[in-house]
């Protein structure tokens, strides 16, 4: 048994020095030479598609930019879209942050962010979970 450990392992060694010297010639014989998987696509950061700020996933409204700046820079977007509130909330969240999260002082931004929250992102009552739209049922063959 341990002969065949030792042959795995010279395998194994083998295997990796071989991917090395692939990947060596594979850089030695592309160096300088772009191909097109290597392009990366220009994106731009502010674009708006069908309302919504693409890179953010944010409804495009005045205080949209405010809102990137501001909020995004410490979190994820979704976690403004998935916590709907009233200006209550947002201004209590806020504080929060501001308290306990070392969120620096908005200034006169404070106002226009909480009215685009409360605009866009407001409180929606559901129930349980929304019910099912736009479904095309079929019947389950045995």
């Amino acid at each position: 048994m341990g002969n065949n450990v030792k042959h795995i392992k010279k395998g194994l060694a083998m295997l990796v020095l071989l991917g090395l010297v692939v990947g060596c010639i594979y850089l030695i014989t592309t160096r300088g030479k772009e191909t097109e998987y290597m392009k990366v696509p220009e994106v731009d950061p502010d674009r708006i598609e069908d309302g919504i700020h693409v890179r953010t996933g944010l409804i495009e409204a005045d205080g949209l930019a405010e809102v990137v700046t501001h909020c995004t820079s410490c979190h994820s977007a979704q976690l403004v879209t998935q916590n709907r509130m009233d200006k209550e909330g947002w201004i209590a969240t806020i504080r929060w942050m501001q308290e306990t999260q070392n969120l620096w002082d908005l200034g006169a931004n404070e106002a226009i962010i909480v009215d685009y929250l409360v605009t866009n992102y407001p409180p929606v009552k559901k129930g349980r979970r929304q019910a099912l739209q736009d479904v095309e049922w079929y019947v389950l063959e045995e």
